[in-house]
């Protein structure tokens, strides 16, 4: 590997963004570690991923987000700090944090996020804290003074396009669909092996420094009407199209235990409150990544309705 790459430390490579983090980062010749709980050797699936990594180049280290001395002598041998944990664990990268500060080495971190952004979003009353937490931790990174970068990707095409944002399904309509609220809200959906590419892109590059970093390719961005016109051309065929009005969705989010109503409050957020593209990224301050990185080709939601026919 090339020398004068920057030394990574992913967190979560036998989840699905943190597997394809990893891939990446190997692709891009970065000396690449991997943070694994002792736990995940044991489990088929993940040892499986595991395994893959390790034979690509990946410096596995055993420990976890609650070892802070492990952590610290991780976070010597590296330059950049990924967490891609689950929604779950955000706030258990405070220990990781004071690691970072600790360590004094870390010339970036890109912290568990990789959704909508959670300054922007409408649903602090409905999501059981869910973009608060996130929003902490970027409190506390500041505070610390610990360089960042914070890459909101929005959706990823594994969940809910795989059924036309219908909820209870698993594959896409083919008699009548929902549509909700009016169908205008535009929202965003990546891959993530594209996303991924995109995130190694961002470590090295002193543009994307101390700043909110959006992904809104031209061909990623849709309203529900317009997917589900891309689908009818797909199939050949119109669909029924029954509306169910934010009143209506609201009722059901509510009448839905947690955490099974959290399909519902992603779907509010990005389809009906349009939390997602609502906002104009040069006026916020953030970059429109996309821009950035010419080279990278982004599998388009066309793409991906393509392999569901």
């Amino acid at each position: 590997m090339e020398s004068n790459k920057s030394k990574i430390l992913i967190i979560g490579v036998t989840g699905r963004l943190g597997f394809e983090l990893a891939k990446a980062s190997l692709n891009s010749s970065h000396p690449t570690f991997g943070l694994v709980r002792d736990s995940a050797f044991s489990d088929t699936h993940k040892s499986q991923k595991l395994h893959t990594l390790s034979e690509a180049g990946l410096t596995l280290i055993k420990g976890s987000l609650q070892d802070e001395d492990i952590l610290l002598e991780a976070l010597k041998q590296v330059d950049i700090v990924i967490c891609a944990v689950s929604s779950k664990q955000v706030h258990e990268q405070k220990i990781l944090i004071s690691a970072i500060k600790r360590a004094g080495c870390i010339k970036r971190f890109l912290p568990s996020e990789f959704g909508a952004d959670p300054d922007r979003t409408q649903v602090s009353d409905l999501d059981h804290n869910f973009y608060l937490r996130k929003s902490e931790i970027r409190r506390i990174i500041e505070a610390e003074g610990i360089p960042y970068t914070y890459v909101c990707c929005n959706l990823f095409t594994s969940v809910l396009l795989p059924s036309l944002v219908q909820p209870g399904r698993k594959a896409p309509p083919r008699d009548e669909v929902s549509i909700f609220g009016d169908g205008t809200a535009k929202a965003i959906f990546m891959n993530e092996n594209d996303v991924a590419a995109f995130v190694i892109n961002t470590v090295d590059d002193a543009r994307t420094l101390n700043k909110v970093v959006y992904m809104r390719p031209r061909g990623n961005v849709y309203s529900m009407n317009e997917l589900v016109g891309i689908w009818e051309g797909k199939i050949g065929r119109k669909l029924k199209k029954i509306y169910i009005t934010e009143d209506e969705l609201l009722k059901k989010i509510r009448e839905t235990p947690y955490p099974e109503n959290m399909e519902l409050v992603f779907i509010y957020s990005a389809f009906v409150k349009g939390d997602q593209t609502n906002f104009s990224i040069e006026s916020s301050g953030g970059l429109e990544g996309t821009q950035l990185y010419p080279q990278i080709t982004y599998t388009t939601v066309s793409e991906f309705l393509d392999t569901l026919l």
